[in-house]
């Protein structure tokens, strides 16, 4: 800060900028621009010479630095944008030469999963990194992704998907490659793959190269390989051939087929069932924006989202609290102001039964008529829970009560994010896209907490709203999609007695919520009713 870079080379000049993430350089009547920088080194470089060894080679350092976990996500973006920009600038001065690309990556999201930001995070750092990238967008069926591939000559496909089921998708991809005989090496990455998976079941499909990438860096080494000429392209490929032998876990039980529906033993009678304080379902959207905020998990913001899991503790820390929180508030005050998120909910109270494995959902309590019945699985091994057990059973002269909800903070958001993705803003991109979605999770834990309130459970609460994150209050929300209550396709019924439609979130053909900013909840009241893994 205040330091005279005014007698740096012009090339480290345009180093400092990439690295530092600046647009301009200097202080006070020294201060440059990017642009009058780029005019200085093109002097002596021609715009394509210029991109490919000195900014190129600024990327390369923010790699390296990224690498080392001595710059994090949010920083490296504001590299790739000030190398975007200048990209931009020499890209009109520059005769369109071929092989002025280091190499081309067809990415898309696969088939039926609409998060993008993880495929979006990669298209920035391969594209700021020299290479063409066929950005095909989300839900991409595997006939598109591969004439895509041939039609641009990839040398590789670039597989995203957040989903447990998108594993699957990546799966039908590489046996469509494979019956076609087609030769594109397949990069795979997202939150639901493991290494094992890509390297012995994938590679088990193909009789060409897969690999797993981690992160963006990952897929770029990848490519930097796959582009090279002096021998680590085929060292690369032939790895990616290698079918690595895992250690294969035998499932529990399986084989007999047999699926219990005998109520878990360690589960008892709830001590009391809450009196509802209504039947059927509402639909609320007054909400105070500052409230919903200060239910943000900020573990989740900062470390998932932003992800500065790459920071050492101590680092960690002191990035929040002199950089990252001031920016949370900034872009809170902003967002408020601009109206991007909108909170909405529909909930609602039923009566219920259990019935072996199954939760029975009445329309009300005179004369019920069954109106919805889910099935939920059962663990094999130890407790043997199933989210039914937390439920009185027909017969047992009680009846039981539950809650439903479908919380969203509206589209507008996902606009917004599409929009600064596109124009290259690409740090604020990744802020308020983690901010959406976590308000989202935010409205959810803020929305379960006022049920337990209207149900007179609350008691039980926690007093900081932190605790709640860890589950300190009675019972539990559960959603579709995740272990206890994986079915997916459990969303239809949930949204056939909710109707969230009305609030402006539908069900796309394989049974995902939009828009991405919204959640659904089972909400059950049993005091021993946690996450567990069925």
């Amino acid at each position: 800060e205040g330091e005279d870079l005014s007698g740096l080379p012009v090339e480290d000049k345009l180093k400092h900028c990439i690295i530092n993430g600046e647009k301009k350089i200097g202080n006070g009547a020294k201060k440059e621009s990017l642009e009058a920088v780029l005019e200085a080194a093109l002097v002596t470089y021609t715009p394509l010479d210029l991109i490919n060894t000195v900014l190129l080679d600024g990327m390369k350092t923010v790699g390296e630095l990224f690498g080392a976990r001595k710059m994090q996500l949010p920083s490296v973006l504001d590299s790739a944008a000030v190398m975007k920009q200048a990209v931009a600038y020499l890209e009109p001065k520059m005769e369109k030469v071929e092989g002025s690309r280091k190499g081309t990556i067809v990415l898309a999201t696969v088939k039926g999963d609409v998060h993008d930001i993880g495929k979006n995070l990669v298209d920035i750092i391969l594209s700021n990194n020299g290479y063409e990238v066929v950005n095909l967008g989300i839900k991409q069926p595997a006939d598109t992704i591969i004439a895509a591939a041939q039609k641009h000559s990839a040398h590789a496909i670039g597989l995203s998907g957040l989903l447990v089921k998108s594993t699957l998708e990546m799966k039908y991809v590489i046996q469509d490659l494979q019956r076609l005989s087609l030769e594109f090496p397949v990069i795979c990455g997202g939150a639901a793959l493991t290494r094992k998976y890509v390297e012995d079941d994938l590679r088990r499909e193909y009789s060409n190269s897969v690999f797993y990438a981690d992160d963006a860096f990952a897929g770029l080494h990848i490519m930097d390989d796959l582009t090279s000429e002096n021998g680590a392209r085929e060292a690369r490929l032939n790895e990616g051939r290698v079918v690595k032998q895992f250690a294969r876990a035998a499932a529990a039980g399986a084989g007999d087929g047999i699926i219990s529906t005998e109520r878990s033993a360690v589960v008892t009678r709830a001590p009391d069932i809450p009196k509802l304080p209504f039947v059927g379902r509402r639909v609320r959207t007054d909400f105070d924006l500052q409230e919903v905020f200060s239910y943000i998990n900020d573990t989740a913001l900062f470390k998932n989202q932003w992800q500065l899991k790459t920071a050492s503790a101590t680092d960690y820390t002191r990035l929040v609290e002199e950089k990252y929180r001031p920016i949370k508030f900034e872009l809170q005050k902003e967002v408020a102001a601009s109206r991007l998120l909108e909170p909405k909910v529909v909930y609602g109270f039923y009566p219920c039964h259990s019935q072996g494995n199954d939760v029975i959902v009445y329309d009300g309590f005179e004369n019920p008529r069954e109106i919805q019945r889910f099935t939920f699985p059962r663990q094999r091994e130890g407790r043997k829970l199933c989210i039914s057990d937390f439920f009185e059973p027909v017969g047992s002269g009680r009846v039981d009560v539950i809650g439903f909800s479908v919380v969203t903070v509206g589209d507008r958001a996902s606009a917004e994010t599409k929009r600064l993705f596109e124009s290259g803003d690409y740090t604020k991109y990744l802020y308020l896209h983690g901010l959406s979605v976590e308000t989202a999770e935010a409205l959810a834990e803020y929305l379960h907490r006022e049920i337990r309130k209207e149900l007179g459970i609350a008691g039980d609460d926690a007093p900081r709203i932190t605790d709640l994150f860890h589950q300190k209050y009675r019972g539990s929300r559960y959603s579709f999609g995740y272990p206890a209550c994986p079915n997916l396709e459990d969303q239809t019924k949930l949204f056939a007695i909710l109707h969230p439609e009305d609030i402006g979130v539908t069900l796309t053909d394989t049974f995902q919520i939009e828009p991405e900013q919204s959640t659904s909840a089972i909400v059950v009241h049993h005091p021993a009713a946690k996450y567990f893994v069925a």
